[in-house]
């Protein structure tokens, strides 16, 4: 299976922890954009890993979004939903899933949604 994570930047190390563990289960991380983080980006490096995560979700079998999101993250949702792929959300706050914190789409019922700690979404997604 191969798989992509979408989440914010304050998420970097929980995406590249969760992509090593969900790699030893035998699965291939499409696109890791946390290896291209800087605070020096110009309009063309955006340019480039926009690219590079669409491609990385359209070359999915699942994506995994991790809350809170990020920015861009909403995006990377939509065209996972629009892309009719296996969408996990994982949070180890259910908090995220309650009405004051929620977003519609999280509710499609298509979508998983995931609370606990890593190891349980981990067996979750994996499973």
């Amino acid at each position: 299976m191969k798989f992509y994570i979408g989440s914010g930047f304050k998420n970097a190390e929980l995406v590249n922890e969760l992509s090593k563990k969900i790699q030893s289960h035998g699965w291939e991380h499409t696109f890791n954009w946390t290896k291209y983080i800087s605070e020096y980006e110009t309009i063309e490096d955006l340019i480039k890993y926009s690219e590079l995560e669409q491609k990385g979700i359209e070359q999915a079998d699942a994506v995994i979004i991790i809350l809170p999101a990020g920015r861009g993250t909403h995006i990377e949702l939509g065209m996972a939903i629009a892309l009719n792929k296996k969408i996990y959300l994982y949070s180890n706050q259910k908090e995220e899933f309650d009405i004051e914190n929620t977003v519609n789409f999280y509710q499609i019922p298509s979508i998983q949604r995931i609370v606990g700690d890593i190891d349980y979404a981990i067996k979750e997604i994996t499973k």
